[in-house]
Order: C-alpha cells, then structure tokens, then sequence
C-alpha cells in the first residue's frame, strides 16, 4: 500500500498525472507549465513575473528534493514520468515583465520544447547531477534558452506579439 506522503510527491512530480501520458509525457507536463503561467497571467497579471520567479524557484527546490524518490519509484534516472522538471523550465521560458499573453505563451512552449529536446550546451551536461539537480536543472537552463529565443523573435518582430 501507497502512503499518504508518497501519492502526494507522486501527484506533484508527475503535475497531477500528465507524465503518465502514454507519449510524449514531456510534452504533456509542460503543458502543466502553460496552466501556471496562464492563471498566474489571468489571474494577477500586475504580479506575473514575482510570482512566476517564486513559483519557478520554489518549486524546481522541491521537485529536486524529489527527485531521488522518483528515480527509487520509477527505477531508473530522470524517468518520463517526473514532468515538474518540464514545468519549471517552461515557467522560466515565459517569465517577462508582465503578463506576455497567449502568443507569447505559444512560442515559448514550442521553442522550450525545442530546447529540451536538443539540450545545447550546457544543459546536457547538468543532466548528468546527481538525484534530482540532474532532473531540474537541465531544464531551467532549456527555459532560458527559449526565454533569450522568445525575447530575440520580439525584439526582431514586435508585430507578431502585438
């Protein structure tokens, strides 16, 4: 039988169920990324991006605390399942100074996407921390790849933003 602790860190790791999706887990938690940064947005846009540095950072603390009881869970490292990682690093994709709206949302999910999948450098290297470090970190850096990405496409095209 399950405990109480180990259904509540399976429920947050997995962003309630979307890394059991049965492809492209990955995909499907950042997804989980888009609900944050949306609410966040509708809900207190004058405070979007305090709120998302604290979130983004408290957050990626915890699912790196984390992340030695998924890989024990799931039995091997960074497993498809653990998707707080693609949260996290989605939130650092989209962080600007107010709310970007949806646009802005829609192009930082597709370049983090991006991002996390090549993993330049010298993200493919921080993978390989130990426990849960390896889990996160890789992606707060893909997330500011895509951050410095969606800030070079508006600075060169404003129009497609407006």
């Amino acid at each position: 039988m399950t405990s109480l602790k180990d259904r509540i860190v399976e429920m947050y790791v997995t962003c309630f169920g979307l890394g059991y999706a049965p492809v492209a887990s990955g995909t499907f938690g950042t997804l989980g990324g888009v609900a944050v940064a949306a609410l966040v947005g509708w809900t207190w846009p004058e405070y979007y991006l305090p709120l998302l540095i604290v979130l983004t950072t408290v957050m990626s603390l915890l699912g790196a605390l984390c992340g030695g009881w998924a890989e024990r869970r799931y039995g091997r490292k960074d497993p498809g399942q653990f998707v707080l990682d693609e949260v996290v690093g989605y939130m650092v994709a989209v962080m600007w100074w107010d709310f970007p709206g949806w646009k802005h949302l829609i192009a930082g999910f597709f370049l983090f996407r991006l991002f996390d999948i090549v993993k330049p450098y010298p993200a493919r290297r921080l993978e390989k921390l130990k426990g849960g470090w390896g889990i996160v970190v890789d992606d707060l850096v893909a997330g500011a790849y895509a951050l410095l990405a969606v800030a070079g496409i508006r600075m060169l095209f404003p129009t497609l933003f407006s």
